[in-house]
């Protein structure tokens, strides 16, 4: 078959055979080390959000108190929640 923008020309042939492809395997562990961190931001409004953010807390308490605080002070009830742990990865075998 030709190709259709070059009426002229040979059709190009394709190469044809398997390929294989290493993996390479990881585990990720959490770092002890390092505390969690959880925010909340306010996606309360019509039009757009709020989008008032509670920064970086790190318990579940904090960040209940930041929502309560802002939602005495605004009446805004919804709020998107951001968990962010810190992973160390161990590397296994190529496969």
């Amino acid at each position: 078959m030709s190709d259709p923008t070059n009426a002229g020309a040979p059709a190009r042939r394709t190469a044809r055979g398997r390929f294989r492809f290493r993996e390479y395997h990881v585990t990720t562990v959490p770092d002890t080390l390092a505390l969690p961190t959880v925010t909340a931001e306010c996606v309360t409004g019509e039009g757009h959000n709020c989008g008032a953010t509670s920064g970086p807390l790190h318990t579940p308490d904090e960040l209940t108190r930041w929502i309560a605080e802002h939602c005495a002070t605004t009446g805004h009830q919804d709020y998107e929640q951001t968990v962010r742990s810190a992973l160390r990865a161990e590397p296994g075998a190529w496969q």
